[in-house]
């Protein structure tokens, strides 16, 4: 069960703010990065390691430091957690499947399905945002019970978000909980759109930011990797939203070119503005006249290399940035 601060009655809902992009993000540097088995066996995207010596922990460190840096270049506020490198925690540069920080001050705390990751969780995040981006918490909605029936909803991960009309889109699979789901819309406001979808093999997508991505006026979704029972109504909530939908493929979606995330920034000439973050395997995967469509529907494209995370991790730009909504 949930468990609340006092600030609140846990019964009452808050909307989302209305803002799509958030101007700020907490990222973790990885300490013991390395292919987990354990997420394996749900995350067809992970691949084994090419020779049991490889070393991949300063490839990846390198990969997150590149993209820290980039981020931080485009104006936008960056909070970077050092991962302890005790216990391991092989996935910790992927911080958005175990908290979110929004725009009313809310901090959701969510239940994980690998026990290695669960490990991840860690009071000096909230600490450290604070601190460092200045966002004040209003109360904390700890979902993390659940994980004691085997029920499992994985942040942003399992959750891709329209906040403008408060929809909450979730592909269901071992790590989206549909009874975890309509409680966590229950509190923050948001109203679910729940489906299935698959990879190529016919494995369940492990989570619904490998398909979809939700910017200001762009929506980017796997559209066939979708049931096709719920193809229809995935689509025409995706267009009722305002925005200019871009469908890519099973292949494209393999390739990451679902994973992205749109930030907020602001320059002295444009002033506020939005940045389209992605990464290389993925803008390689989009065909010209498709990446023009999705570059002019924003104001600037980040492209960043992460080889080594996306082939041993399983996922890319969007799984190391967990948003922050400065109230």
């Amino acid at each position: 069960m949930s468990r609340h601060s006092p600030v609140e009655p846990p019964s009452a809902p808050r909307r989302g703010a209305g803002r799509q992009c958030a101007d700020a993000v907490l990222m973790v540097r990885p300490a013991a990065f390395a292919y987990n088995p354990e997420t394996a066996a749900t995350n067809t995207f992970q691949c084994p390691p090419e020779s049991a010596g490889e070393s991949s922990g300063l490839a990846a460190r390198a990969e997150f430091d590149g993209l820290a840096a980039a981020v931080a270049g485009e104006g936008i506020g960056v909070c970077v957690l050092e991962d302890t490198p005790e216990p391991p925690k092989p996935d910790a540069v992927f911080p958005n499947n175990w908290i979110s920080f929004h725009g009313d001050g809310t901090v959701v705390l969510y239940p994980m399905q690998a026990e290695s990751r669960r490990r991840e969780r860690r009071p000096d995040a909230v600490e450290a945002v604070s601190g460092q981006l200045g966002y004040e918490v209003s109360r904390v909605i700890d979902l993390t019970g659940h994980e004691e029936q085997g029920r499992y909803l994985e942040g942003t991960g399992s959750l891709v978000l329209d906040h403008r009309n408060c929809i909450a889109y979730a592909c269901l699979s071992p790590r989206t909980d549909e009874q975890v789901l309509e409680e966590w819309s229950g509190e923050l406001g948001y109203r679910p759109v729940v489906f299935h979808a698959t990879d190529r093999g016919g494995a369940p997508l492990y989570h619904t930011n490998v398909l979809m991505c939700i910017g200001e006026r762009v929506a980017v979704v796997g559209l066939e990797a979708i049931a096709a029972p719920d193809r229809d109504r995935v689509l025409e909530h995706l267009r009722d939203g305002g925005r200019e939908v871009i469908v890519i493929d099973q292949s494209q979606v393999g390739r990451f070119a679902g994973n992205m995330l749109e930030l907020a920034s602001w320059d002295e000439a444009l002033g506020e503005c939005r940045v389209l973050v992605l990464s290389e395997t993925a803008r390689r995967a989009l065909a010209d006249e498709t990446f023009a469509r999705l570059a002019a529907c924003t104001d600037d494209v980040l492209v960043a290399p992460l080889a080594t995370i996306e082939r041993l991790g399983g996922g890319s730009v969007r799984c190391m940035l967990a948003e922050v909504f400065l109230p």
